[in-house]
C-alpha cells in the first residue's frame, strides 16, 4: 500500500472532512483522479516522447551529439534536482496552488521548446519543462491521497495514478513517432499545451485551494538550487570530455566543482532547520541500499531507449513512427512486469527479484551489444529489448519498497521523494557518462560512418550490462526484513 504521506504531508485518512478540502461541492472524487492521473501521465510521456524525435530534432536545429543528450538530460536533471523542493512547497503553499503554478510551467516551456528555432532555446525548454514536472509530480499524487480517504477508494486511485505513470512511457514511444512521422518534431513539445490548458481550466474548476502553512520561511531552497547544479556540473562535465579531454581543464572544474557541491549540499542539510532530505532517513540500512538500486536503475533503464532510437533511425533508416513501433514491445513489457513484480515480492523477497531481473536485463543487453550495421528486427531487436524489459521491470517495485520500508513516519514523504531524485538524477549521470563512452569508441573506430556509431553502440550496451550485473550486486546488501504487504 502507498504511505499515508506525500511531499512529507501527513494524511489522516479517519477525518471525513479531507476530501472537501481537494475538491469543490459536487465534484466526485472520480474527476480529482483523473485530473491527478492525467497530470502524471503528461510528466511521464514527457521523458520518453523525445526520444524517437531526436534525429529530427539534431537535422531540425543543428544538434550535436552532446545537445541531443541534453534534450533528454535536462529535463531529467531539472525534475529530479527540484522534485523534493517541489513537494515541500505544496505542504506550504497548498497543492492545488503548486499544481497550478507547475501547469503553468511545464505548459509555457512545451510551448515555448516548439516554437525553439536554436537548439539553445529547445534545452531551456526542456529544463524548464522539467521543473514544471518536478511541480506536478509530487501535487498529483497529494490530491489522491488527500481526496480519497477511505482505504478501498485510495487504493483503487493510486493503481490508476500507476497505471497512468507506466503506461505513459509505452505511449510516448508511439506517439512521438507518430507526431515527428505526420507532423514535425515540434509536436512532441507542442501537444502539451492544450493538454495543459485543459488540466489547468479543470483545476480551477473543480479543485479547491487548500490551506497553506505558516511556516513558509522553511523552505529549503539552498539545499534544492545546490543539489540541482551539483548534479548539472557533474553531467555536464562527463557529456563534454570526449571533446575536451578528461584531464582538461573545463572537465577538472566542472567534475570537482560537482563534488565540491555535493559537500556543501551536505553541510546545508546537516544545519538547516528543516532540510530538504533530513540525513537521518539514511540512517535505515535499507533505505541506502534501495536509493542506491534506483541511482543505479535509472541509467539502465533511460539509456537503451536512447541508443536504440538513434541506431534504429540513424544506422537503420527507420521513421520516427516505425521506430516507437519497435520499441513498444519492450516499453509494454516494463509497465506489465511491474504489476507483476508486486504481487512476487512478498513470495520472492525483493533481494531475490532484483537479483533476478538484473541478471535477465544483462543477458538481453548483451544480446543488443551484438547489434549489426543492417539487423534483421525480430532477431537482433525485437527479442533482445523484450528481455531487457522484462529483467528491469522486475526491480523497480522491490527497490521501491526497499527504499521506504522502515522509515519514520515524519519522513515517509522524503523517503518517496528521495527515491524519485535518485532516479531521475541516476538516468541523466547514467546517460551522460554512457553517451561519452559511445562517442569516444566511435571516434577511435577503425571503421567509417555508421559502423563506427554501431561499434559505439556495442560498447555503450556492454557498459550498461556490467552496470546492471553491478546492480544485482548491490542488491545482495539489502536485508531480508525488506518486504511489503500483499496488495490489495
Amino acid at each position: 500500500m502507498p504511505h499515508e504521506h506525500s511531499g512529507g504531508a501527513t494524511v489522516t485518512p479517519s477525518a471525513p472532512d479531507i476530501a472537501q478540502e481537494v475538491a469543490k461541492p459536487g465534484v466526485g472524487l472520480a474527476v480529482v483522479a483523473a485530473i491527478a492521473c492525467l497530470a502524471q501521465f503528461m510528466v511521464v510521456l514527457d521523458s520518453s516522447i523525445v526520444n524517437v524525435a531526436l534525429p529530427s530534432m539534431k537535422t531540425g536545429l543543428g544538434l550535436s551529439a552532446t545537445a541531443q543528450q541534453w534534450v533528454v538530460n535536462g529535463y531529467l536533471i531539472a525534475f529530479g534536482g527540484l522534485l523534493l523542493l517541489a513537494s515541500r512547497a505544496g505542504d506550504l503553499f497548498g497543492r492545488r496552488r503548486v499544481f497550478q503554478i507547475g501547469l503553468i510551467v511545464f505548459t509555457a516551456a512545451s510551448l515555448f521548446g516548439g516554437l525553439a528555432t536554436d537548439g539553445w532555446m529547445l534545452l531551456v525548454a526542456r529544463v524548464i519543462q522539467g521543473a514544471g514536472a518536478a511541480a506536478l509530480a509530487p501535487s498529483s499524487l497529494s490530491l489522491i491521497t488527500a481526496s480519497h480517504t477511505e482505504l478501498r477508494q485510495r487504493t483503487r486511485a493510486m493503481t490508476w495514478w500507476g497505471v497512468a505513470a507506466s503506461s505513459a512511457g509505452a505511449a510516448g514511444i508511439v506517439l512521438g513517432g507518430l507526431l515527428t512521422t505526420y507532423l514535425s518534431w515540434r509536436w512532441v513539445m507542442l501537444v502539451n499545451v492544450p493538454v495543459g490548458i485543459g488540466l489547468l481550466a479543470a483545476s480551477v474548476v473543480c479543485l479547491r485551494s487548500s490551506a497553506a502553512s505558516e511556516a513558509r520561511a522553511r523552505m529549503d531552497v539552498p539545499g534544492a538550487v545546490v543539489i540541482t547544479l551539483a548534479a548539472a556540473a557533474i553531467v555536464y562535465g562527463v557529456s563534454i570530455a570526449p571533446d575536451h579531454g578528461w584531464g582538461s581543464g573545463q572537465v577538472l572544474t566542472l567534475l570537482i566543482g560537482g563534488i565540491v557541491l555535493l559537500a556543501a549540499f551536505a553541510a546545508i542539510e546537516r544545519r538547516s532547520a528543516e532540510p530538504l532530505i533530513p540525513l537521518d532517513v539514511f540512517t535505515v540500512h535499507n533505505v541506502r541500499v534501495g536509493n542506491i538500486l534506483t541511482l543505479c536503475m535509472g541509467a539502465v533503464l533511460t539509456a537503451p531507449l536512447f541508443f536504440l532510437s538513434l541506431y534504429l533511425q540513424q544506422v537503420l533508416g527507420q521513421s520516427a513512427l516505425r521506430t516507437g513501433l519497435s520499441l513498444l514491445p519492450m516499453v509494454s513489457v516494463i509497465s506489465m512486469g511491474v504489476l507483476l513484480s508486486q504481487r512476487l515480492i512478498p513470495t520472492i523477497g525483493p533481494r531475490r527479484l532484483v537479483v533476478a531481473g538484473c541478471l535477465v536485463a544483462a543477458t538481453g543487453l548483451m544480446w543488443l551489444a551484438q547489434l549489426p550495421a543492417h539487423s534483421a528486427y525480430v532477431g537482433h531487436v525485437l527479442l533482445p529489448t523484450v528481455i531487457v524489459g522484462a529483467g528491469t521491470s522486475l526491480t523497480m517495485m522491490p527497490a521501491i519498497v526497499a527504499a521506504t520500508t522502515g522509515v519514520a513516519p515524519r519522513n515517509a514523504g522524503v523517503a518517496s521523494g528521495l527515491l524519485n531524485m535518485c532516479r531521475q538524477l541516476g538516468a541523466a549521470l547514467g546517460l551522460a557518462a554512457l553517451v561519452t563512452v559511445a562517442t569516444t569508441v566511435t571516434r577511435h573506430s577503425p571503421s567509417t560512418g555508421s559502423a563506427a556509431a554501431v561499434d559505439g553502440y556495442r560498447i555503450a550496451f556492454c557498459v550498461i550490462a556490467a552496470m546492471s550485473v553491478g546492480t544485482a550486486l548491490v542488491s545482495l546488501m539489502l536485508k531480508a526484513a525488506a518486504t511489503t504487504p500483499r496488495p490489495q
